[in-house]
């Protein structure tokens, strides 16, 4: 989860999300963004699950860029705590998103693609969103580069046999192996049960 190393200052006050965001309004490193339309904070837990939905979309091709960082601390007082006693405690970190600001940018894929992971990843977000795009033009080497990039993040445990296999973790002699043992316990098994009857 995104958080800062260390801060000034423990705690902030709630500040305002008054006007339109100034910075960060425009896609600068990819093809297509996610841009907010209207105010919201969006905590770090929210940006990482947004991160893996497209991720898990895209599979092995494309890039994806975070356009924001939670920075700002937001408190909470015990449940069932009478009033006073100083401000509570940090309980997690926020990103302040203004109309207009651009969180996540993606390219080296296909707009349908971006369209589609971009929509699962605004699914995981608190405000509304539109998908945008660059204004600049990429040649074909920049998008084949973004394409080539490698971003799954899939634990070994959720990924199939051949997976394994295409990511150079287990070898085929591996798998060949256990389908060999797995066969001979069944024999084995059937060879149990004739015994007993």
């Amino acid at each position: 989860m995104l958080m800062p190393k260390r801060t000034k200052y423990r705690k902030q006050h709630r500040g305002r999300m008054k006007g339109k965001a100034t910075r960060g309004n425009k896609v600068t490193y990819g093809q297509y963004g996610l841009q907010a339309t209207e105010p919201c904070w969006i905590t770090g837990n929210q940006i990482e699950a947004a991160r893996i939905a497209i991720n898990r979309y895209f599979r092995r091709g494309g890039t994806v860029w975070i356009k924001i960082f939670p920075d700002k601390p937001v408190t909470a007082k015990p449940a069932e705590t009478r009033m006073g006693k100083g401000k509570g405690s940090p309980e997690y970190w926020v990103a302040v998103v203004k109309p207009g600001r651009v969180l996540f940018e993606v390219a080296g894929v296909s707009e349908a693609h971006a369209r589609e992971a971009l929509r699962l990843a605004s699914h995981k977000l608190p405000c509304k969103t539109k998908l945008v795009e660059s204004d600049r033009e990429f040649s074909e080497e920049e998008i084949a580069k973004f394409a080539e990039v490698q971003v799954l993040d899939i634990p070994e445990e959720m990924m199939t046999e051949d997976e394994l296999v295409e990511e150079g973790i287990i070898s085929e002699e591996d798998v060949e192996g256990v389908e060999g043992e797995e066969t001979d316990g069944d024999k084995g098994g059937e060879v149990e049960a004739d015994e007993g009857n």
